[in-house]
């Protein structure tokens, strides 16, 4: 079990109840427990072919497929308040189906959460997430 995710810059902390909820349900596979958390015109990225998916019975599909060819585990690391999303900070470890760490990673997720619902659901990079004033350290340009 991971450390507890910590919450900076006054994360609602509703919202962040319910992204915790989402993500305990995703590592589950407990795909109902998970759809329950978001918005049923809910808008989501679909990482594995690109662009979005929008409403529930998408996501479910896009989940059934992607646990069918990978096992992918997120755990929030911590929250932050970004003029109206939830950006998460998530520690990502992506086995294939023989329990093999095929990838292993930190990720941002950004989440628009309105009246208790995941409306919309981004993957941001780092510099995103980061002020960055000065990109020469980065390890990605």
């Amino acid at each position: 079990m991971s450390a507890p995710a910590q919450t900076t810059n006054e994360v609602d902390p509703g919202c962040m109840q319910i992204l915790q909820q989402a993500y305990r349900a995703f590592n589950a596979r407990d795909i109902q427990a998970a759809l329950g958390c978001m918005d049923p015109d809910i808008d989501w990225p679909n990482a594995m072919e690109g662009g979005y998916l929008y409403g529930h019975q998408a996501v479910h599909d896009y989940w059934a497929r992607q646990w069918n060819m990978i096992d992918p585990i997120v755990d929030p690391v911590s929250f932050t308040n970004d003029d109206g999303y939830v950006v998460v900070e998530v520690h990502q470890v992506v086995r294939d189906l023989e329990g093999n760490i095929i990838q292993e990673k930190t990720v941002y997720h950004a989440y628009l959460v309105l009246q208790g619902f995941i409306k919309r659901m981004e993957i941001r990079r780092m510099k995103e997430v980061l002020p960055v004033t000065d990109t020469a350290d980065l390890p990605f340009q």
